[in-house]
């Protein structure tokens, strides 16, 4: 059963006021009008039914982005957009492959959309967690609102498991079932207190493009994903998959750029981008605008390519989130064949790690890939990292990448 709820004026947006992918311009003044919740039991067609919420709230999601950048009311109680997030348990059900193992933090949606409105200039619109739960809409279980404490991290596979992950990965690459997946670990840690600070630390890392704070009734999820699952704005759209990290310093630059292995899995994700784009009809010749460029997240380089499409027939959101989800840096090639290894071999669902979250405006989109991401629900903390397997990968070596990963969230966490 889908799950569409009206909202009161207090209904908690994020404690920083930012919600991922929102217009810096809008920060601050809006509130949450109705959402829509999807959960994989629910059965249907995701991407469908959350397209028909939005487009039924006003927002043209059946030709998105067709047009250029308009100029739309922001008076108060004018349409502002929408929040919208997407776990990879949903994604790969749009893209027709299994849902995956049972999710560590069911009590999140695997779809949620919360439309916004403007407010008037000044007015106060973000509530914190704190706050929200004193009126009885954000509650965090019975771990109380008093000084933040994180216990000790639980991993829902050991080092020796993880290695083996990895081992079977190449054992499938051998036979030629596919030719790269990824594989994502998962930990999660009991905590005290009001999360509030711990998930403006996360949001506020170096690098995030997406950085921000969603929240739902009882949980809540922070992101500080440098990567773009899909952008569509001034008619075109866009992808920027990022795949090879090594440690930011001057010989780990050095070492990404020359390596061989990193360079050809990540030619291969975006090959899959690009391919995943040419599905769409409403779309023309795709481009790699960009290939290979070295960014910064924290203390990580990660190597980021841009690809991109002109619009050129009206574009349906459900069409486009069919064709990107899951997004193919955490899923790996050929995506379905990939998304089956997945389900074999990772004990625990993704949760709200590797799907997309963002935002839906009434002329554009923007969703970052939902790597870098925790969320936390009544009693816990839960993260997760991981990164693509290839022949050439080397356990050990991809058991130290995910820690590295992992490292800057939790130490935000419990800083």
């Amino acid at each position: 059963m889908v799950h569409e709820t009206p909202l009161a004026d207090h209904f908690p947006t994020p404690p920083s006021g930012s919600l991922p992918g929102a217009p810096a311009s809008c920060q601050g003044r809006h509130r949450a009008l109705t959402a829509f919740e999807w959960f994989c039991c629910d059965g249907g067609d995701p991407a469908k039914l959350v397209a028909e919420f939005l487009a039924g709230n006003g927002l043209d999601v059946r030709n998105i982005g067709r047009t250029a950048t308009q100029v739309h009311p922001t008076g108060a109680g004018s349409l502002c957009g929408a929040a919208l997030y997407v776990s990879a348990a949903a994604g790969s059900v749009m893209a027709g492959g299994p849902s995956g193992p049972p999710t560590p933090v069911p009590a999140i949606p695997d779809v949620y959309a919360v439309v916004h409105v403007h407010t008037a200039d000044g007015a106060p619109s973000v509530q914190s967690p704190a706050q929200a739960h004193k009126s009885g809409e954000w509650r965090p279980g019975d771990q109380g609102l008093g000084e933040w404490w994180l216990g000790e991290w639980a991993p829902s596979w050991t080092p020796k498991e993880h290695a083996a992950a990895v081992d079977a990965v190449r054992e499938a690459i051998g036979r030629g079932d596919v030719y790269q997946v990824n594989v994502v670990g998962h930990a999660s840690a009991p905590y005290r207190g009001d999360p509030a600070a711990a998930l403006r630390r996360v949001a506020a890392l170096p690098g995030a493009r997406y950085g921000g704070v969603l929240t739902g009734d009882g949980w809540a999820l922070a992101t500080a994903s440098p990567e773009t699952l899909v952008e569509v704005r001034g008619g075109r759209v866009i992808t920027r998959p990022i795949k090879g990290t090594r440690p930011a310093t001057e010989q780990g630059r050095r070492e990404l750029l020359a390596s061989a292995k990193e360079r050809a899995e990540h030619v291969m994700i975006v090959d899959l981008e690009r391919n995943d784009l040419a599905r769409l009809p409403a779309l023309g010749p795709v481009t790699v605008d960009e290939l290979f460029a070295v960014r910064r997240w924290v203390n990580l380089w990660q190597a980021e390519s841009v690809v991109s499409a002109p619009i050129v027939a009206p574009l349906d959101l459900a069409d486009l989130l069919r064709a990107v989800c899951p997004g193919g840096s955490v899923t790996g090639a050929p995506k379905l064949a990939a998304l089956a290894e997945i389900n074999a071999l990772e004990p625990v669902g993704r949760g709200v790690s590797m799907g997309g979250v963002g935002w839906v405006a009434p002329d554009y989109l923007d969703l970052g890939l939902s790597i870098r991401t925790v969320a936390v629900d009544g009693e816990r903390v839960h993260a997760w990292a991981g990164g693509g397997i290839t022949w050439d990968s080397d356990p050990t070596a991809e058991v130290e990448e995910a820690a590295a990963k992992a490292a800057p969230i939790r130490a935000a966490l419990a800083a």
